[in-house]
């Protein structure tokens, strides 16, 4: 059966974390409450989340902000690497940051990212099937984030890589039927005063 309605993505990075194992500092439950409100009148029909503490946490708050919208748990929405790309691949003079940077994520991460990231294609994007629009949040992490961009633009696998997003920001895709994904909205973050904007970059890349 082919999707004849249009799906809503609407994608976050979990709130500021207090450490990569737990879950949100005092800033980052405030991102995750106003992010709330501002969803409030979206007519949401699930939120996905990843397992881990700071993901979790964001969603519910989130959650705590709409109408009766259920949260599913699901390790599509963890933290991995979607796609490590060989040298060859890469640009010859980003090649050795790039590899660095891989270099620093788990084993675990790595070996269960591909199959992961291909679930969540098939899990998330794509018009949906009869005839009503659907919308859906991901409560996720940077990676998943920059995977879903990438794959709507129709870049490269690898060009994942150098694509940030802040703390609580919001990214909106569109899939219509027959039509290429639309990014409607890229790391917003009008939601959020000054102060706890574009946490989750490094401090030289604060706006």
């Amino acid at each position: 059966m082919t999707g004849t309605a249009t799906r809503y993505l609407y994608l976050v990075r979990h709130g500021e974390a207090a450490s990569e194992e737990s879950g949100l500092t005092e800033g980052g439950r405030r991102q995750a409450e106003l992010l709330g409100r501002r969803l409030r009148d979206i007519p949401l029909a699930a939120v996905h989340h990843g397992p881990l503490p700071r993901a979790e946490e964001t969603a519910r708050l989130i959650g705590e902000q709409l109408k009766d919208v259920p949260l599913h748990v699901s390790d599509v929405a963890g933290d991995y690497v979607p796609y490590e790309p060989p040298r060859e691949e890469l640009p010859a003079e980003s090649a050795d940051l790039f590899l660095r940077f891989l270099a620093t994520a788990s084993d675990e991460e790595r070996e269960q990212g591909p199959a992961l990231a291909r679930r969540a294609l098939d899990l998330f994007t794509g018009p949906v099937d009869g005839g009503e629009d659907r919308h859906e949040l991901v409560v996720t992490h940077n990676f998943l984030v920059a995977w879903l961009v990438r794959d709507a633009m129709d870049a490269p696998p690898w060009r994942w890589l150098g694509l940030n997003h802040a703390n609580a920001a919001l990214t909106v895709i569109r899939y219509a039927p027959g039509r290429p994904a639309s990014v409607l909205l890229l790391n917003d973050m009008r939601h959020l005063p000054p102060e706890l904007c574009w946490t989750g970059f490094p401090p030289e890349l604060h706006v």
